[in-house]
């Protein structure tokens, strides 16, 4: 099955990390978003084949806050949420 984990650590400072699976070869998309829905970064946007797979977000010009990311992949789409603090 398609997974979207927590990412870890969270609340982070500086940088986090965001695990994900996938069942079957298909083109991911794993973005960022600010509390307005704004795209703040693409952390994967790229064929992925079946899998689990993490990719880590370091980002020092984003202000504390909530964010979220969001994992579309196939006809999958998970959003989960969390928290940089500085």
């Amino acid at each position: 099955d398609f997974f979207l984990y927590s990412n870890y650590p969270n609340p982070f400072n500086a940088s986090t990390t965001i695990k994900y699976q996938v069942p079957f070869q298909s083109n991911v998309s794993l973005k960022l978003y600010d509390i307005l829905g704004r795209e703040v970064s693409i952390l994967v946007d790229e064929q992925k084949t079946a899998g689990r797979y993490e990719a880590r977000f370091t980002d020092n010009n984003l202000t504390s806050g909530i964010y979220f990311y969001t994992l579309r992949a196939g006809n999958y789409t998970q959003t989960k949420k969390m928290i940089l603090l500085k």
